[in-house]
């Protein structure tokens, strides 16, 4: 059988167990080891084994249940909506205060937790309803919680740039540090159009009455809860960027850190600890999973010459290497509507990397700015993950529809940013060449 028919059989599967139903991981997995045993024979299968635990014996896997763990517990002590609490009554005198408060808390936990879920949940629970009592247009109420969550996956500690680095082969050190002026310029990028548009037309986004505002000295003591989290943020990033610690070894001191800072509180339960864990189990082992079908999919691919194939077809077609880049760019923001980030990068990376190198692009370059394209899958319908945490916990009065209406505008400015980083690469590389280089 030609590379072409191969190509076509093997991804054409894929997708078509996935539309019925089968989650990812279980979809390449079954299609790698069912072309596994026809195109290399029956015997071929019993490789799969070594090459999965080869993956399980990955030193840096370690550091997701930890990120994870470490999320589940500030949640489940409520300092997510301790930070929002004080960002609300900082910033509610603007007009469209409330969501652009928001967007600044989901910064901040950004920078705690690696993962979008824990923002977009409690968020929605605490600042949705909050906004739709003081009269906010639904569709902007919608857009800042589910824009400002996605920022958990790609400022540090990302879990998404863990994976790519592991993936890629490249410094996940690195990879955070570039991760971390796109991150804030996406930020600032929301709460600029909110602002605006709020400013504009005030009844979008009232400002909170005079009389529900605090005193100056109230707002300085709200900032003392906040102070413990901040030193949980340089004790994870800072030994990471720095060098001090890798991934997984700064992961489990941010989850002691967590731990401790819970218990001192007394915020955390027993009851509140299981369940932090029990939330561990199920979002790791989804990760995991799809990392071990999607890795015997593309060992297989890459091993009958499909690494090759990808290689001629982007390369042989007489684009420039811009035009190239932009390709893999708009491949992924189609895969992005339908895949799991983790496949994608499973699937994808492997194939694209060794291209980005032989053109002369900064691979670390190539791998934030993946990782500002993964947010976008977030956002885009039919399986963008943010809109369903969020419609899980919005008001009854809350369509589907006006959560996608919502996430619009913000998937535009997305975009904007993705082109903004992909003109000036210095967006990305200035900080790791001023840590690194």
């Amino acid at each position: 059988m030609s590379i072409e028919w191969i190509t076509v059989s093997m991804f054409g599967s894929m997708l078509l167990l996935m539309f019925l139903g089968l989650p990812v991981g279980f979809s390449t997995g079954a299609v790698g080891v069912i072309f596994t045993a026809l195109l290399l024979g029956p015997a071929a299968v019993n490789i799969l084994p070594t090459r999965i635990f080869g993956l399980m014996n990955n030193y840096l896997l370690g550091a997701i249940p930890l990120f994870i763990v470490m999320a589940c517990i500030l949640e489940r002590a409520g300092l997510i909506e301790e930070i929002y609490n004080m960002v609300h009554q900082w910033m509610g005198w603007l007009k469209g205060g409330v969501a652009t408060a928001t967007v600044m808390a989901c910064t901040l936990l950004a920078c705690m937790v690696g993962i979008i879920g824990a923002s977009e949940v409690t968020m929605g629970v605490i600042a949705l309803p909050e906004m739709l009592k003081r009269k906010y247009d639904k569709y902007i109420a919608c857009g800042s919680i589910l824009a400002g969550g996605t920022l958990g996956i790609l400022i540090p500690p990302s879990i998404m740039m863990i994976i790519y680095g592991m993936v890629d082969n490249v410094s996940i050190g690195q990879l955070y540090a570039g991760s971390f002026l796109p991150g804030f310029i996406l930020s600032g990028l929301f709460i600029a159009y909110i602002t605006i548009r709020a400013y504009i037309n005030p009844n979008i986004g009232p400002a909170i009455p005079e009389e529900e505002r605090i005193s100056w000295s109230e707002k300085f003591k709200l900032l003392l809860p906040v102070i413990p989290a901040g030193i949980l943020i340089f004790l994870v990033l800072g030994t990471i960027i720095l060098g001090i610690a890798a991934p997984t070894e700064a992961a489990g001191v941010g989850a002691l850190g967590a731990l401790i800072i819970s218990f001192s509180r007394r915020t955390l339960t027993w009851k509140g600890l299981v369940s932090a864990c029990l939330q561990t189990l199920r979002t790791s082992s989804m990760v995991l999973w799809i990392m071990f079908g999607a890795n015997v999919f593309v060992a297989l691919y890459v091993m009958v010459g499909g690494g090759d194939f990808v290689r001629h077809l982007l390369l042989g077609t007489g684009l420039t290497r811009w035009e190239v880049i932009i390709v893999m760019q708009a491949m992924l923001i189609v895969l992005g509507a339908f895949m799991d980030w983790v496949g994608i990068f499973m699937l994808c990376i492997p194939l694209f990397g060794p291209i980005i190198r032989e053109l002369g692009f900064d691979p670390i370059w190539f791998g934030v700015l993946v990782g500002v394209n993964m947010q976008l899958s977030f956002l885009t319908p039919p399986f963008g993950y943010a809109l369903f945490f969020l419609k899980g916990v919005a008001p009854p009065e809350i369509s589907t529809v006006d959560v996608w209406k919502g996430a619009v505008p913000f998937v535009g400015l997305q975009f904007i940013g993705l082109v903004l980083c992909m003109m000036f690469p210095a967006i990305i590389l200035l900080v790791p060449t001023l840590l690194f280089r």
